[in-house]
């Protein structure tokens, strides 16, 4: 499954895009807008980003679990080694350490990420800042092209600004594409 970025640049043209995928069969779990105007989105009754898209809560709450197991093993192996109570500890009792480290690095990961916007949306944070609509169309591979040829016949006002291959890997790069057209044979045959 890949993730179409479209920048719309009005509400009423999002709302067509929206209806426009319904119809071409893209179930509204699939569409996501991110948007300044959550109230607009609602009114319309259109889909809007949910925080998991919107903020950097998972792939920093992955990178302090990390963090928090690496620090909880370095604990328990300085543990061992000092032996500072001076009786065996049993091996659960690391692993438990090590358990609670890593939830503890997550955990904080987690309330990190709440404060940081989405790596791969900071790429159009000054078009959503500018009032723009950014559309994410997740789509199945044998909807891509469908939805693709949709897009450039119904919405020539959209632009195609990036395709992600895994949106839902954080640790994923995308680049953004300047804004792609159809080629101009294309747009001479519509006229």
């Amino acid at each position: 499954m890949k993730c179409l970025y479209y920048l719309a640049p009005t509400l009423d043209s999002t709302h067509v895009i929206s209806d426009d995928l319904h119809e071409a069969g893209v179930k509204d779990f699939f569409v996501h807008v991110v948007s300044r105007d959550e109230a607009g989105l609602q009114q319309q009754h259109i889909h809007s980003s949910n925080y998991l898209e919107t903020l950097d809560v998972v792939r920093d709450g992955i990178i302090g679990g990390v963090l928090g197991f690496v620090v909880g093993l370095i604990g328990v192996g300085l543990l061992d080694y000092f032996d500072p109570i001076g009786v065996e500890i049993p091996a659960f009792v690391y692993y438990a350490l090590v358990g609670v480290a890593t939830l503890f690095g997550a955990w904080e990961g987690g309330l990190i990420g709440v404060g940081i916007e989405n790596r791969k949306l900071a790429k159009f944070h000054d078009d959503i800042e500018a009032g723009k609509f950014l559309i994410l169309i997740y789509a199945l591979k044998e909807q891509e092209d469908r939805i693709n040829k949709m897009m450039r016949e119904r919405h020539p006002e959209s632009e195609l600004v990036a395709v992600d291959r895994h949106f839902i890997n954080p640790f994923s790069t995308l680049k953004r594409e300047p804004a792609i057209r159809p080629p101009a044979d294309q747009l001479l045959q519509k006229e």
